[in-house]
């Protein structure tokens, strides 16, 4: 456990970001297929990417991913086309990762030629694959599919025979991400088309290269949050780009609404508060489902009634988010009124501000991160399971630090 105190003063600090988890594993990913010409750069220290460099790097027949969901996912379609190998896997992952259901991704690998099988329960991890020369065959999927399923095909779709093409049904969840695996396979030369409900990917090779990997703006949302909840902050984020191809890059628009503004420099961005807070704030996460958590620990803390959609894949995640949320919220008497799986409304006409409220984080990253701001209010706060920050950003304490928050370690 670790705990954390406000720190003393006005807040005056410049963060220089982690790499963003998500740049950095398509990355890897198309660099995998491409061969040895491609060079990346500033990769994330994020344990879920260090977990995909190395499990790329091995020869091992068992290849356990833990709990890092884009990898299993990445990894499922790339072993299915990495029939050069002659090698049959074994691609498993924690107690929590054979509870998330990967069915819908291997049934759309199997269409086109996959040889994969469940060793211990049908659509779930883990699982055996053979690898296996792909060919090309009309797939239609639900819009409501995880983005990384998506993901994970259009990296192979060059590698496959005929090409991919997707076709999809509704409203397609998370769409940022998919824009930003399309414009990172354009980048190294893939040719990649979306027409109306379908994406196309044309047979070929990726391109040498080099590839920068920007900052996490997911990690950004937890400073927009110091900020917002401070009497009197100003931040300068080093790293990130108005341009950027992340889709929760869009975290700047969501606190411009929650009165922050965001002024673009040379090296980064300058984040402070410039409106008061509205009395009512609604927002659809759909493309940014990421987000949710750390909006919802803001709107509570600033005592804003709210309703967030769009939380469809919230239960299926590193914990049922939701329920999460609803739990460790209750500990600040706000109430969240659960809208079936994809909506809450939070009523924060309560909240305390009392301290020493222990956050349990239920082995999921962004629980941790989304809540630790919260001392600000709070002037104490408890965070159980400290090092699940790893995930995606492993310096998040340290930077915590350096802004000046004290914190201190417990042995529990």
């Amino acid at each position: 456990m670790i705990t954390l105190r406000k720190p003393h003063g006005l807040i005056r600090h410049k963060v220089v970001l982690t790499a963003s988890k998500s740049e950095s594993n398509r990355a890897l990913i198309i660099q995998a297929i491409q061969g040895h010409g491609i060079q990346i750069t500033n990769l994330a220290k994020a344990r879920d990417t260090e977990t995909l460099i190395n499990l790329l790097a091995s020869d091992d027949e068992v290849k356990d991913v833990g709990p890092a969901g884009t990898t299993m996912r990445f990894l499922t379609a790339y072993l299915s086309c990495h029939h050069g190998s002659g090698q049959t896997y074994l691609l498993t992952g924690s107690d929590r990762m054979k509870q998330r259901p990967i069915g819908i991704l291997t049934e759309a690998l199997k269409q086109l030629g996959a040889d994969i099988s469940f060793p211990e329960k049908d659509g779930y991890p883990p699982l055996r694959i053979q690898p296996s020369r792909l060919k090309s065959v009309p797939l239609k999927l639900d819009g409501s599919v995880s983005s990384q399923f998506i993901s994970a095909l259009l990296m192979i779709g060059p590698s496959i025979e005929g090409g991919l093409t997707i076709s999809f049904k509704g409203k397609l969840i998370s769409r940022p991400y998919v824009n930003m695996t399309m414009n990172m396979m354009r980048y190294f030369g893939a040719h990649v088309e979306w027409s109306g409900d379908d994406i196309l990917v044309k047979e070929g090779k990726y391109q040498p290269g080099s590839f920068h990997v920007e900052g996490d703006w997911s990690a950004a949302s937890y400073w927009y949050t110091v900020a917002a909840l401070s009497d009197d902050a100003e931040l300068q984020i080093g790293g990130l780009k108005e341009d950027s191809l992340q889709g929760d890059s869009v975290c700047k628009e969501i606190f411009s609404l929650l009165g922050m503004e965001t002024v673009f420099e040379d090296d980064g961005l300058k984040i402070r508060r410039v409106r008061p807070v509205p009395e009512r704030f609604e927002f659809d996460f759909v493309s940014c489902p990421d987000l949710a958590q750390t909006i919802a620990v803001v709107v509570s803390a600033l005592g804003v009634q709210s309703k967030l959609t769009g939380l469809e894949t919230l239960r299926i995640k590193e914990t049922d988010r939701i329920e999460a949320l609803r739990v460790e919220l209750a500990k600040f008497h706000v109430k969240v009124n659960v809208i079936g799986d994809e909506a809450i409304e939070i009523d924060p006409s309560a909240f305390t501000s009392a301290s020493d409220i222990r956050i349990a984080t239920y082995e999921d990253h962004r629980m941790a991160m989304a809540f630790a701001p919260l001392v600000i209010k709070t002037g104490t706060l408890h965070i159980e399971d400290p090092d699940v920050v790893e995930k995606s950003y492993p310096d998040f304490w340290t930077d915590l630090e350096k802004c000046g928050f004290a914190l201190t370690s417990a042995v529990v």
